[in-house]
């Protein structure tokens, strides 16, 4: 790949991250929401689920548009790593604003609301998870809103480099000897 090939991609990539970033925090702002509201949490879901698919069709038309129809595996892996790690950064900054100027307790109070209830209790208790779920509300509470964000953009990092391959594998075309 020539220094203006990388640059390309990374220029790409930085535009699809942004979009994955927005559809992240509409999944986020969902999950916020859904937190009192099921149907909206089944919709955060699927923003969730629809990311990879996303990511593919971008792929995809950087692979047609821009690319002339022809990438590499490891190109095409590079893409979507990139697109993840821009998307991620994204996403952990408007998490960690959240959770430093706005949250003021929301996340954590409604969980314990939710844990505390009768039915909640009960089931707890009958799988012996009570101390557990009140241990990891207790280290919930310690934790910064700079923990929040790098912990997502360490989870989005990952789940760039693992869903990679094989988004790239099923993209690839045109193969060319010392390509990349």
């Amino acid at each position: 790949m020539t220094p203006a090939e990388y640059v390309q991609l990374k220029a790409f990539a930085r535009v699809d991250g942004a979009q994955v970033a927005l559809l992240w925090t509409a999944s986020f702002a969902c999950y916020l929401v859904g937190l009192k509201a099921p149907l909206l949490g089944m919709a955060a879901i699927l923003l969730m689920i629809i990311t990879p698919f996303f990511v593919a069709r971008r792929l995809r038309r950087f692979r047609d548009v821009d690319r002339g129809g022809i990438i590499s595996l490891m190109r095409g892996w590079a893409f979507v790593i990139l697109v993840f790690f821009y998307g991620g950064v994204l996403l952990a900054l408007v998490q960690f604003v959240y959770f430093a100027y706005l949250d003021q307790g929301y996340v954590l109070q409604t969980l314990h609301d939710v844990l505390s209830s009768p039915e909640s209790r009960a089931s707890l208790e009958q799988m012996g998870m009570t101390q557990t779920v009140s241990d990891s509300l207790q280290m919930l509470s310690e934790l910064r809103p700079i923990d929040y964000a790098l912990n997502q953009l360490t989870l989005n990092i990952s789940l760039g480099i693992l869903l990679g391959l094989p988004i790239a594998a099923l993209l690839k075309k045109g193969n060319r000897v010392g390509q990349m």
